[in-house]
């Protein structure tokens, strides 16, 4: 008797729903995200017909989790199905189009009951491969994060501090290179941005990394910060970027650090 098994994730828990042939239910169960609640799966398989010679395929909505790389672990065919799939699947077979998890779960294992051959399980990839899967959604997940922080502080400054994105407007990496990050450190405001000389620029340039073009570069972002743009009003842009205070008050203390440390040169000699 051919039997399927849906089921319907979620970070604490996931139902479980078992249907055979004729797309009867043959078992149901929320088990926890934990290692009793596979045991638990794997117990509702077994008594549903599960063994070595004829796996249950099982049909869920992520290829992601400790859930499902213990199901590829065990030799299962698991197939992950699109969760728009599911949700189409779900207007057409069911009178109420309101989500439930047991339905969900319903869904999925009549998914493959139907239309298995239209899906294609995950494959048996060794664990060096999963692994290298792993490290490669790390990757796309630092560099989406990275991307919409970007997208976050652009806006943000073009609403308040334009100045800064003209300074960095040419340069590769824009405001997410080292030396911008490091004079908006030490200048979060377009005040503080103004009152920053040639010098102090270049010098905070080299202590991001920058070791040619210095002088060229530090008066390029020097005028920029310098020149004209369209402001807030002043109560607006007195909660953005408060002296002394923030993220800032430490890069921005060890500024007038070294400032005062080359006044005192200056006497020596």
């Amino acid at each position: 008797m051919a039997v399927f098994c849906g089921i319907d994730w979620s970070e604490q828990h996931h139902d479980v729903a078992i249907v055979d042939g004729d797309g009867r239910l043959v078992a149901r169960r929320r088990i926890g995200d934990d290692a009793a609640g596979f045991g638990h799966l794997l117990e509702m398989l077994a008594q549903a017909g599960d063994g070595p010679d004829a796996r249950i395929p099982v049909a869920i909505e992520t290829s992601r989790g400790l859930l499902v790389s213990c199901l590829r672990a065990s030799g299962r065919p698991v197939f992950v199905i699109n969760p728009m799939a599911v949700a189409r699947y779900r207007e057409r077979h069911t009178v109420s189009r309101k989500k439930s998890d047991h339905a969900d779960a319903m869904v999925l294992a009549n998914i493959l009951r139907t239309d298995m051959a239209a899906h294609r399980p995950l494959p048996a990839d060794s664990e060096l491969a999963q692994a290298v899967a792993v490290l490669a959604r790390a990757q796309q997940d630092a560099v989406w994060d990275r991307t919409q922080a970007h997208n976050k502080l652009r806006s943000l400054l073009r609403e308040y501090y334009p100045a800064f994105l003209a300074a960095f407007r040419d340069a590769r990496g824009g405001i997410m290179r080292p030396e911008a990050r490091a004079i908006l450190a030490a200048a979060p405001t377009p005040a503080d941005a103004a009152a920053l000389s040639v010098e102090q620029i270049a010098d905070l340039l080299r202590q991001a990394g920058r070791q040619r073009g210095v002088t060229a570069r530090a008066a390029h972002i020097h005028q920029a910060l310098t020149s004209e743009h369209l402001r807030q009003p002043p109560l607006a842009r007195a909660g953005d970027g408060p002296p002394g205070g923030g993220a800032a008050a430490g890069p921005r203390h060890r500024l007038r650090q070294r400032r005062r440390a080359r006044r005192s040169r200056r006497r020596d000699f």
